[in-house]
C-alpha cells in the first residue's frame, strides 16, 4: 500500500466521540467486580470471590476494547475493516459483489457490503430513527464514491451512483424523504420485509429516479 495515499476515516460514529464514555463505563464495571469480588470473599473462598469479579468485569471490559478496536479506513481504492483483533481489506475496483444491505427497527441502518476474491467488508453509511439520523460524512461519500466507479462490476457502479446522488441531496439540504439512503429504509418499511435484508439491483437503481 503507497505511503503518499491519504487515508480516509469511513466511521460513521467516529470512535474519538464514544470513546471517553465507553472508558468511564469500562472503569465503573471494574470497580464493580472489585467490589462485589471483596464482597463474596468475606462469604466464600477466594477462588469463588475472584471468579465472581472476572465474571462481571471482565466479559464488558472486553467487549468495550473490541469496539474500540472498531475502524475502517478507505486508501485509494481500498478499504480496511478492523474489528476487534481481526482485519480485513477490500479492494474495490476489483469487487465481486457490492451490496446495499438495509435493517430496519428504531434504529434503522443502512450499509454496504463489498466481497472481492480475499476479504468482505461492511460499511455502515447512515443511521436514522424518527427524528432524524447520521449520514457518512461528506468526504468519506466521495472518496468512497470514486472507489465504487473504478469498478468494472455493474452493481459497484450503481451503488457509486447512489452515493453520489446522496451527496447531491446533502449539498442542495434535501430533506431525508430525498436522500437515496433513506429512501432505502422507506422501501424496505413499506414492503413488509424482514428487519435486514440485501436490496435487488433493480431496488438499488430505483433510489436513483
Amino acid at each position: 500500500m503507497s505511503r503518499d495515499v491519504e487515508p480516509v476515516s469511513l466511521d460513521l460514529v467516529p470512535i474519538a466521540l464514544i470513546a471517553p464514555r465507553l472508558k468511564r463505563i469500562a472503569v465503573a464495571v471494574i470497580v464493580l467486580g472489585v467490589v462485589v469480588g471483596l464482597v463474596v470473599s468475606v462469604f466464600a473462598s477466594t477462588t469463588v470471590a475472584l471468579l465472581v469479579g472476572f465474571i462481571i468485569a471482565v466479559p464488558t471490559s472486553l467487549a468495550i476494547l473490541m469496539t474500540l478496536r472498531r475502524h475502517i479506513t478507505l486508501y485509494g481504492k481500498k478499504i480496511r475493516a478492523q474489528a476487534g483483533f481481526r482485519t480485513g481489506e477490500v479492494d474495490a475496483a476489483e469487487v465481486v459483489t457490492a451490496e446495499l444491505m438495509v435493517r430496519t427497527g428504531r434504529i434503522s441502518e443502512v450499509s454496504m457490503k463489498l466481497t472481492d476474491a480475499r476479504s468482505s467488508v461492511r460499511i455502515p453509511l447512515a443511521l436514522y430513527t424518527a427524528g432524524g439520523g447520521r449520514e457518512l460524512e461528506i468526504l468519506a461519500l466521495r472518496k468512497l464514491a470514486d472507489a465504487l466507479a473504478s469498478s468494472e462490476l455493474v452493481p459497484a457502479a450503481a451503488l457509486s451512483s447512489v452515493l453520489i446522488e446522496q451527496l447531491r441531496a446533502e449539498a442542495r439540504g434535501a430533506g431525508l424523504a430525498e436522500r437515496p439512503l433513506y429512501r432505502a429504509v422507506e422501501l424496505v418499511s413499506a414492503t413488509g420485509r424482514v428487519p435486514r435484508t440485501t436490496l435487488t439491483d433493480h431496488e438499488v437503481a430505483g433510489l436513483l429516479d
